[in-house]
């Protein structure tokens, strides 16, 4: 897959929401991926936690990356729908993203994603279904 050979050979840069996020690539493949990201004060919400959506938008990155490596030539894919679950608040450190594909269908394929904190402590849950589609 295209996107996966940009991913190997240029890093972060082969995804602008990746540069734009300061998205750190961990590792990726077999259905399974990692990113992690720094927390900044612009990233925090009116109360100094960090805005729910950037849970989500992380998860959603590392589940189609984990997604992206089982996928077969020619087949792309588009997020259908996304269940989170916030558990905890953060305001600062870095939160990684840890993803995997439950079942990839013809059509659709299902993943899920966790966030945690630099300690460990489990953030947030998500889960979410991808229509899988050919080129």
């Amino acid at each position: 897959m295209e996107y996966l050979d940009a991913l190997a050979a240029q890093g972060r840069d082969a995804n602008p929401f990746f540069r734009l996020m300061e998205i750190e690539v961990g590792t990726y493949g077999d259905g399974g991926a990692d990113l992690s990201m720094r927390i900044r004060p612009d990233m925090l919400n009116g109360a100094g936690w960090l805005q729910g959506g950037v849970f989500v938008a992380l998860a959603d990155e590392a589940m189609a990356l984990a997604l992206c490596t089982v996928l077969e030539e020619g087949e792309g894919i588009a997020t259908i729908s996304e269940n989170t679950s916030f558990l905890r608040g953060v305001s600062s450190g870095t939160i990684t993203a840890t993803a995997r594909v439950i079942r990839k269908g013809r059509r659709v394929a299902f993943t899920e994603g966790e966030i945690t904190s630099t300690d460990g402590t489990l953030l947030s849950r998500t889960t979410a279904s991808f229509a899988v589609v050919k080129a």
